[in-house]
Protein backbone atom coordinates (compact mmCIF):
# COMPACT_ATOMS: atom_id res chain seq x y z
CA UNK A 1 0.00 0.00 0.00
CA UNK A 2 1.58 3.43 -1.23
CA UNK A 3 1.51 5.58 2.04
CA UNK A 4 1.27 9.36 -0.26
CA UNK A 5 -2.22 7.63 -1.61
CA UNK A 6 -3.11 7.73 2.22
CA UNK A 7 -2.28 10.77 3.09
CA UNK A 8 -3.98 12.03 -0.35
CA UNK A 9 -7.24 10.76 1.11
CA UNK A 10 -6.35 11.81 4.45
CA UNK A 11 -6.10 15.43 3.12
CA UNK A 12 -9.06 15.62 0.96
CA UNK A 13 -11.49 13.73 3.77
CA UNK A 14 -10.16 16.54 6.15
CA UNK A 15 -10.53 19.47 3.97
CA UNK A 16 -13.16 18.22 1.29
CA UNK A 17 -11.94 20.31 -1.06
CA UNK A 18 -9.51 19.02 -3.56
CA UNK A 19 -7.92 22.37 -4.73
CA UNK A 20 -7.65 22.93 -0.34
CA UNK A 21 -5.93 20.24 -0.24
CA UNK A 22 -3.36 19.97 -3.07
CA UNK A 23 -2.02 23.15 -1.87
CA UNK A 24 -1.77 21.43 1.79
CA UNK A 25 0.36 18.92 0.16
CA UNK A 26 2.01 21.14 -2.63
CA UNK A 27 0.96 19.45 -5.27
CA UNK A 28 -0.83 20.05 -8.53
CA UNK A 29 -5.05 19.07 -7.85
CA UNK A 30 -4.57 16.79 -11.35
CA UNK A 31 -1.73 14.60 -9.48
CA UNK A 32 -3.91 14.69 -6.23
CA UNK A 33 -7.19 13.41 -8.17
CA UNK A 34 -4.97 10.77 -9.72
CA UNK A 35 -3.79 9.36 -6.23
CA UNK A 36 -7.50 9.82 -4.98
CA UNK A 37 -8.09 7.25 -8.31
CA UNK A 38 -5.46 5.00 -8.04
CA UNK A 39 -6.43 4.17 -4.20
CA UNK A 40 -10.04 3.28 -5.07
CA UNK A 41 -9.03 1.29 -7.72
CA UNK A 42 -7.11 -0.49 -5.37
CA UNK A 43 -9.91 -0.80 -2.74
CA UNK A 44 -12.26 -1.22 -5.88
CA UNK A 45 -14.63 0.76 -3.71
CA UNK A 46 -15.57 5.23 -4.57
CA UNK A 47 -14.32 6.42 -1.37
CA UNK A 48 -15.61 10.58 -2.15
CA UNK A 49 -18.89 11.65 -4.04
CA UNK A 50 -17.68 14.83 -6.29
CA UNK A 51 -20.33 17.18 -8.03
CA UNK A 52 -19.09 20.56 -9.27
CA UNK A 53 -19.38 22.15 -5.96
CA UNK A 54 -19.39 19.28 -3.37
CA UNK A 55 -16.91 16.46 -2.33
CA UNK A 56 -17.99 14.37 0.45
CA UNK A 57 -17.04 11.00 1.78
CA UNK A 58 -18.56 7.87 0.68
CA UNK A 59 -19.80 4.93 3.25
CA UNK A 60 -16.38 3.50 3.11
CA UNK A 61 -14.52 6.76 2.64
CA UNK A 62 -15.85 7.38 6.25
CA UNK A 63 -15.33 4.20 7.56
CA UNK A 64 -11.87 4.16 7.09
CA UNK A 65 -10.88 7.39 8.10
CA UNK A 66 -10.09 7.04 11.50
CA UNK A 67 -8.12 3.87 10.15
CA UNK A 68 -6.48 5.94 7.64
CA UNK A 69 -5.62 8.82 10.36
CA UNK A 70 -3.21 5.95 12.68
CA UNK A 71 -1.52 4.45 9.83
CA UNK A 72 -0.44 7.93 8.51
CA UNK A 73 0.39 8.58 12.38
CA UNK A 74 1.88 4.99 12.39
CA UNK A 75 4.59 5.48 9.18
CA UNK A 76 5.61 9.03 10.37
CA UNK A 77 6.73 7.54 14.06
CA UNK A 78 8.51 4.52 11.62
CA UNK A 79 10.52 7.02 9.72
CA UNK A 80 11.50 8.76 12.74
CA UNK A 81 12.29 5.83 14.62
CA UNK A 82 14.82 5.23 11.49
CA UNK A 83 16.54 8.49 11.58
CA UNK A 84 16.89 7.94 15.38
CA UNK A 85 18.57 4.87 15.00
CA UNK A 86 20.45 6.25 12.91
CA UNK A 87 22.14 9.08 14.58
CA UNK A 88 22.35 6.97 17.52
CA UNK A 89 24.68 4.64 15.10
CA UNK A 90 27.14 7.57 14.37
CA UNK A 91 27.61 11.14 15.04
CA UNK A 92 28.91 11.84 11.35
CA UNK A 93 26.63 14.62 9.95
CA UNK A 94 25.47 13.10 6.47
CA UNK A 95 25.19 15.92 4.09
CA UNK A 96 24.00 15.24 0.20
CA UNK A 97 24.77 18.02 -2.51
CA UNK A 98 24.07 18.60 -5.99
CA UNK A 99 27.56 19.02 -8.54
CA UNK A 100 27.92 22.04 -8.44
CA UNK A 101 27.86 22.75 -4.54
CA UNK A 102 29.93 19.82 -3.87
CA UNK A 103 32.71 21.77 -5.96
CA UNK A 104 31.54 25.06 -4.91
CA UNK A 105 29.63 25.72 -1.33
CA UNK A 106 31.03 22.55 0.49
CA UNK A 107 34.60 23.17 0.19
CA UNK A 108 33.93 26.42 1.82
CA UNK A 109 31.14 25.14 4.79
CA UNK A 110 33.36 22.47 5.42
CA UNK A 111 36.54 24.81 6.47
CA UNK A 112 34.13 27.22 8.24
CA UNK A 113 32.57 24.46 10.31
CA UNK A 114 35.86 22.75 10.68
CA UNK A 115 37.03 26.32 12.32
CA UNK A 116 33.87 26.85 14.96
CA UNK A 117 33.04 23.01 15.42
CA UNK A 118 36.00 20.41 15.21
CA UNK A 119 34.20 17.85 16.75
CA UNK A 120 31.55 17.60 13.73
CA UNK A 121 32.32 15.23 11.20
CA UNK A 122 30.83 15.48 7.45
CA UNK A 123 30.07 12.84 5.58
CA UNK A 124 29.32 14.14 1.74
CA UNK A 125 27.15 12.64 -0.86
CA UNK A 126 26.98 14.01 -4.52
CA UNK A 127 24.25 13.21 -6.21
CA UNK A 128 21.29 14.72 -8.12
CA UNK A 129 18.31 16.03 -6.40
CA UNK A 130 16.14 13.60 -7.62
CA UNK A 131 18.59 10.71 -5.85
CA UNK A 132 19.02 13.15 -2.91
CA UNK A 133 15.65 14.17 -1.64
CA UNK A 134 14.73 10.41 -1.11
CA UNK A 135 17.04 9.32 1.19
CA UNK A 136 16.22 12.80 3.54
CA UNK A 137 13.19 10.67 4.13
CA UNK A 138 14.75 7.67 4.67
CA UNK A 139 17.16 9.02 7.29
CA UNK A 140 20.46 7.93 5.33
CA UNK A 141 20.69 12.06 5.03
CA UNK A 142 20.63 15.12 7.49
CA UNK A 143 20.81 17.85 4.90
CA UNK A 144 21.28 18.11 1.19
CA UNK A 145 21.84 21.33 -1.04
CA UNK A 146 19.85 20.49 -3.74
CA UNK A 147 17.79 22.60 -6.76
CA UNK A 148 13.72 22.55 -5.35
CA UNK A 149 11.79 20.37 -7.31
CA UNK A 150 8.60 22.59 -9.34
CA UNK A 151 6.25 19.81 -6.64
CA UNK A 152 8.06 19.72 -3.05
CA UNK A 153 7.22 16.82 -0.97
CA UNK A 154 5.47 18.64 1.98
CA UNK A 155 7.38 15.94 4.49
CA UNK A 156 10.51 17.97 3.63
CA UNK A 157 11.01 21.65 4.39
CA UNK A 158 13.11 23.69 1.82
CA UNK A 159 15.15 27.08 2.82
CA UNK A 160 16.07 28.80 -0.33
CA UNK A 161 19.92 30.06 0.24
CA UNK A 162 20.70 32.13 -3.25
CA UNK A 163 20.87 31.76 -6.64
CA UNK A 164 23.47 30.33 -8.40
CA UNK A 165 24.50 32.18 -11.29
CA UNK A 166 25.71 30.93 -14.68
CA UNK A 167 28.73 30.97 -17.19
CA UNK A 168 29.14 29.77 -20.43
CA UNK A 169 31.83 26.76 -20.73
CA UNK A 170 34.36 27.33 -24.24
CA UNK A 171 37.34 25.38 -25.62
CA UNK A 172 40.32 27.10 -24.95
CA UNK A 173 41.14 28.95 -28.17
CA UNK A 174 37.68 29.48 -28.94
CA UNK A 175 37.14 33.13 -30.70
CA UNK A 176 35.06 34.28 -27.65
CA UNK A 177 37.54 32.44 -25.16
CA UNK A 178 39.06 35.54 -24.33
CA UNK A 179 35.97 37.97 -23.81
CA UNK A 180 35.16 39.43 -20.70
CA UNK A 181 31.49 38.14 -20.66
CA UNK A 182 29.37 36.86 -23.45
CA UNK A 183 25.58 37.35 -23.74
CA UNK A 184 22.99 34.96 -25.14
CA UNK A 185 23.02 36.25 -28.50
CA UNK A 186 26.80 36.36 -28.58
CA UNK A 187 26.55 32.65 -28.86
CA UNK A 188 23.12 32.02 -30.35
CA UNK A 189 25.02 30.72 -33.59
CA UNK A 190 27.15 27.87 -31.73
CA UNK A 191 26.03 24.56 -30.94
CA UNK A 192 25.34 23.48 -27.68
CA UNK A 193 26.05 20.70 -24.91
CA UNK A 194 22.76 20.82 -22.50
CA UNK A 195 21.81 18.37 -19.45
CA UNK A 196 18.97 15.47 -20.15
CA UNK A 197 16.05 16.95 -18.57
CA UNK A 198 15.12 14.21 -16.86
CA UNK A 199 17.85 13.69 -14.66
CA UNK A 200 18.63 17.45 -14.78
CA UNK A 201 15.12 19.63 -15.50
CA UNK A 202 16.99 22.47 -13.96
CA UNK A 203 20.17 23.36 -15.68
CA UNK A 204 18.57 21.95 -19.28
CA UNK A 205 15.44 24.64 -18.74
CA UNK A 206 18.21 27.33 -18.03
CA UNK A 207 19.54 26.89 -21.31
CA UNK A 208 16.48 26.53 -23.70
CA UNK A 209 14.57 29.49 -21.61
CA UNK A 210 17.35 31.95 -21.79
CA UNK A 211 17.31 31.61 -25.39
CA UNK A 212 13.58 31.71 -25.63
CA UNK A 213 13.58 34.50 -23.73
CA UNK A 214 15.57 36.25 -26.36
CA UNK A 215 13.75 35.00 -29.16
CA UNK A 216 15.95 32.64 -30.19
CA UNK A 217 16.45 28.66 -30.44
CA UNK A 218 18.94 26.88 -28.58
CA UNK A 219 21.09 24.76 -31.23
CA UNK A 220 21.52 21.42 -29.41
CA UNK A 221 24.44 19.32 -30.81
CA UNK A 222 24.91 16.89 -27.82
CA UNK A 223 22.81 15.73 -24.43
CA UNK A 224 24.59 14.47 -21.66
CA UNK A 225 24.08 13.83 -18.05
CA UNK A 226 27.08 14.37 -15.77
CA UNK A 227 28.33 18.01 -15.82
CA UNK A 228 32.28 16.43 -16.21
CA UNK A 229 31.15 14.70 -19.20
CA UNK A 230 29.36 18.03 -20.28
CA UNK A 231 32.86 19.95 -19.72
CA UNK A 232 34.63 17.19 -21.06
CA UNK A 233 32.46 17.46 -24.68
CA UNK A 234 33.45 21.01 -24.68
CA UNK A 235 36.93 20.36 -24.31
CA UNK A 236 37.19 17.74 -27.49
CA UNK A 237 35.28 21.04 -29.35
CA UNK A 238 31.33 19.41 -29.65
CA UNK A 239 29.64 22.51 -28.34
CA UNK A 240 29.72 25.20 -26.35
CA UNK A 241 27.43 24.99 -22.35
CA UNK A 242 26.01 27.00 -20.14
CA UNK A 243 26.61 25.91 -16.53
CA UNK A 244 26.57 27.13 -13.23
CA UNK A 245 29.10 29.23 -11.84
CA UNK A 246 30.57 26.89 -9.32
CA UNK A 247 31.21 24.02 -11.83
CA UNK A 248 34.23 26.11 -13.26
CA UNK A 249 35.82 24.69 -10.07
CA UNK A 250 35.98 21.26 -12.34
CA UNK A 251 39.39 22.01 -13.35
CA UNK A 252 39.62 20.09 -16.65
CA UNK A 253 42.54 21.45 -19.33
CA UNK A 254 41.72 23.00 -22.53
CA UNK A 255 37.86 24.49 -21.11
CA UNK A 256 37.84 28.46 -20.55
CA UNK A 257 34.94 29.91 -18.40
CA UNK A 258 33.36 33.04 -19.22
CA UNK A 259 30.47 34.82 -17.55
CA UNK A 260 27.60 34.91 -19.40
CA UNK A 261 25.86 38.88 -18.79
CA UNK A 262 21.93 38.61 -18.49
CA UNK A 263 19.29 41.50 -19.04
CA UNK A 264 19.37 43.77 -15.80
CA UNK A 265 16.63 42.76 -13.20
CA UNK A 266 15.99 38.97 -14.75
CA UNK A 267 16.19 36.03 -12.56
CA UNK A 268 16.65 33.58 -15.91
CA UNK A 269 20.29 31.98 -15.91
CA UNK A 270 19.75 31.72 -12.16
CA UNK A 271 19.72 28.76 -10.56
CA UNK A 272 17.91 28.66 -6.95
CA UNK A 273 20.38 26.72 -4.50
CA UNK A 274 18.21 25.01 -1.38
CA UNK A 275 19.12 23.17 2.15
CA UNK A 276 16.26 20.55 2.44
CA UNK A 277 15.68 18.80 5.11
CA UNK A 278 13.01 16.14 6.50
CA UNK A 279 10.34 18.35 8.47
CA UNK A 280 9.54 17.40 12.11
CA UNK A 281 13.52 16.41 12.59
CA UNK A 282 15.91 17.48 15.42
CA UNK A 283 19.26 17.50 14.87
CA UNK A 284 22.06 19.44 17.14
CA UNK A 285 24.90 19.15 14.18
CA UNK A 286 22.15 19.67 11.24
CA UNK A 287 21.41 23.04 13.55
CA UNK A 288 25.30 23.93 13.75
CA UNK A 289 26.28 23.65 10.27
CA UNK A 290 22.91 25.99 9.59
CA UNK A 291 24.25 28.93 11.68
CA UNK A 292 27.61 28.84 10.37
CA UNK A 293 25.63 28.83 6.67
CA UNK A 294 23.94 32.06 7.49
CA UNK A 295 26.28 33.81 9.18
CA UNK A 296 28.86 33.57 6.68
CA UNK A 297 26.11 33.27 3.71
CA UNK A 298 26.56 36.53 2.42
CA UNK A 299 30.30 35.89 1.19
CA UNK A 300 29.28 32.39 -0.05
CA UNK A 301 26.97 34.03 -2.00
CA UNK A 302 29.22 36.37 -3.73
CA UNK A 303 31.48 33.49 -5.25
CA UNK A 304 28.27 32.04 -6.61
Amino acid sequence: MDIDQIKCFLAVAEELHFGRAARRLDMLPASLSRQIRLLEDRFETRLFLRTTRNVSLTEAGAAILEDARALVAQADRFEERIRTVRRAETAVLKVGAIDSAAAGLMPQLMQLLRAAHPEIEIQLIELKTIHLLPRLLSGSLDIAFVRPPDIRDPRIHFQTLFFETAVVALPDGHALADRAALTVQDISDEPLIVPDRRSRPHSHDLTIKLFTDAGLTARIAQIAEEKHTIVNLVATGTGLAIVPRWASRIALPGVSFVPLTLPEGTTRGKLILAAAWARGTRDDQRDALLAVLDENLRAIEASA
